[in-house]
Formats: structure tokens, C-alpha cells, sequence
């Protein structure tokens, strides 16, 4: 099986366009193409393709908190499933450990096709998968997650009112400290190098700067690897 799969992954690779693979870097975030594909759909769509002799669920779109619940009513309507296949730009970062903590419970595969991108969230669903691909071409997208995303918002929160501002910060901070945690144990757990954390995502920029705009990073085929982010090809 693990065999075919294989096979299915390199007849997916040579379908895709040389240029989606080898696209020009993206000037801020040096380590990505300009153009990822992890979909437009502002809400997660399923869909089932079985074009590869599969029943592949496709999972494509936004992460909202919905996302778990409609996931399980997917995997219930299209039993037998073999594999999911994701892109997505990510959304709430509790409900992709969620989804991908069902995906775990369901122990089925997850791929990030040739061509495709998973992003934020989108990483801790693909995560959950027991057996994980990231194809030649796909883009396994980390940063570091912030409840913080409008400077100019909380400094007119300061001018305004430094103890409501001062316990507006508290608020972020300790939903961030929780929000860590989280994310180590869903690591530990998921069979996935808790250094992926402390090595590369919570050592982006949160939000952009003045003199370092980069607040995304692509991950090689040999960090995938590395990090077990990627346990099968």
C-alpha cells in the first residue's frame, strides 16, 4: 500500500507544472515562493477525489472553529477514506489541533500535494496524520502565532488608558503562554520534534517590522524530514 502511494506521489509531482515548483522567491519572506497556493475558499471545504485510485479527502480553505465538527461529519459520509489531502492558509489555531487530533483518532495519512501550501493552523491538522507527506513542490508554511496583529490599536489602547491596556496585554500574554503549551503537547503527542517549535517557528517575526518583514518560513524537504514533520515519501 505504503508502495502505491509512493507511486501516486511521483505521478502527482510530474503533473505539476515545473514554474509551481520552482517559482520566484518571494522578496520578504525569502524562504517562500511569491505565490502559494493554500486556497481562497474563506471557509474549509471537503471534497472527495478518487482520480488516483484513492479515496483521497480534500480538505481546501480556511480554518474556522467549525472546521472539526464539519471534519468528522466528512470522514462519516465518505467512509472508506485513505488519505487527506490539505491546503489551507490556516485560521484558529485550536481548532487545527483539533482537526488534527481527529485525524489522529481516525489514523489516517496526510499529504500536502505537489503544488499546494499549508500554512498556520493548517500545520497542526496535517500533524495529526499517524503517516505524513509533504510532496516535491508542496509548502510547509510555519510562523509565529500572535494574538497581537494591530500595533497601532494597542498603542491608542495605551494613550488612552494604560491599566485597561496594561491588562489587555496580561490577557495576550497568558493566552499565549496557554496557547504554547498547547502546541508542545499536541507535538509530543503527534510524533513531531518539539524543536520545530523552538527552532524555527517561535523564532519568526510575530508581526511585521520595520527592518525584518519576513513573518513566514517555508520549510526544506530535509527540514520536513528533520523535524519528522514528513515521516514517509
Amino acid at each position: 500500500m505504503r508502495a502505491a502511494r509512493s507511486a501516486v506521489a511521483i505521478a502527482l509531482a510530474l503533473l505539476v507544472p515545473a514554474s509551481a515548483i520552482a517559482a520566484d522567491p518571494d522578496a520578504t519572506n525569502p524562504t517562500c515562493p511569491k505565490q502559494l497556493n493554500w486556497s481562497t475558499y474563506r471557509q474549509m471545504q471537503f471534497s472527495v477525489d478518487t482520480s488516483s485510485g484513492q479515496r483521497v479527502l480534500k480538505a481546501e480553505g480556511q480554518l474556522d472553529e467549525d472546521v472539526p465538527e464539519r471534519l468528522k461529519e466528512a470522514l462519516a459520509a465518505n467512509a472508506p477514506i485513505d488519505e487527506i489531502w490539505i491546503r489551507s492558509p490556516g485560521g484558529s489555531a485550536r481548532a487545527g489541533n483539533a482537526a488534527g487530533r481527529i485525524i489522529r483518532e481516525a489514523s489516517l495519512p496526510t499529504r500536502v500535494p505537489a503544488g499546494w501550501a499549508c500554512f498556520s493552523a493548517c500545520n497542526f491538522m496535517f500533524m495529526g496524520g499517524p503517516i505524513r507527506y509533504v510532496d516535491a513542490g508542496a509548502h510547509f508554511v510555519v510562523h509565529m502565532f500572535t494574538h497581537v496583529t494591530d500595533k497601532d490599536a494597542i498603542r491608542a489602547e495605551a494613550g488612552r488608558d494604560a491599566d485597561s491596556a496594561a491588562a489587555l496585554i496580561g490577557e495576550i500574554e497568558q493566552d499565549s503562554a496557554l496557547l504554547a503549551s498547547e502546541d508542545n503537547d499536541f507535538l509530543i503527542r503527534m510524533g513531531v520534534s518539539r524543536k520545530l517549535l523552538t527552532d524555527v517557528m517561535y523564532r519568526q517575526q510575530a508581526i511585521s517590522g520595520d527592518d525584518d518583514r519576513s513573518t513566514r518560513r517555508c520549510l526544506t524537504a530535509e527540514e520536513t524530514v528533520k523535524y519528522n514533520v514528513a515521516n514517509a515519501q
